[in-house]
């Protein structure tokens, strides 16, 4: 007997994405480079540290882009964002 529950991989993508309300949210990512189909795709968030601050941040861009491709070749869809780095 399977005691697994499946989970809904866009349940927190749905809240931000999908109905009439969320019109606007979609228009946004329309302009960043979201096609149709993305928005069938769970988003998936890739943090990146990327900045010329810091000189050993500076390689991390080029890994968040591989991540970002990693994450979209799986179906999702990559949604990349800097963070804070000190």
């Amino acid at each position: 007997m399977n005691m697994k529950k499946s989970i809904d991989p866009r349940r927190y993508s749905r809240i931000v994405m999908d109905g009439a309300r969320q019109a606007p949210s979609r228009a946004m990512l329309r302009a960043v480079g979201f096609r149709d189909e993305d928005f069938g795709r769970p988003q998936i968030g890739v943090a990146s540290t990327w900045g010329n601050v810091t000189p050993c941040n500076m390689h991390i861009g080029d890994l968040a882009r591989e991540a970002s491709v990693g994450v979209d070749g799986a179906g999702g869809k990559s949604v990349l964002f800097n963070t804070i780095t000190v």
